[in-house]
């Protein structure tokens, strides 16, 4: 099965929350590696990459009400895994 690479800018209340830690958390106990970084605009932007089933769960989890802060919307992109990230880094 091929790896795949998922791209997501969440929109909220998602920094000064635990939001990356907590991300960073939930992509290790999928198997994902990748990271999670605040960016200007007040978004953070997770980059994922492994199977699609766990991408999938990570992304649900992103959208679910369990995360900390509040996540208004959740913008995705897909692309095929780069293969060159290892473990899940906070930014």
């Amino acid at each position: 099965m091929t790896d795949v690479r998922l791209t997501a800018w969440v929109r909220g209340r998602v920094q000064g929350v635990g939001f990356r830690w907590w991300t960073r958390a939930r992509a290790l106990e999928l198997g994902l590696t990748g990271w999670a970084r605040n960016t200007d605009d007040g978004r953070v932007e997770v980059v994922a990459e492994g199977g699609r089933e766990s991408c999938d769960r990570l992304l649900d989890l992103l959208r679910g009400a369990e995360t900390p802060g509040r996540v208004d919307v959740v913008v995705e992109r897909w692309s095929v895994a780069k293969g060159n990230l290892a473990g899940f880094l906070e930014r």
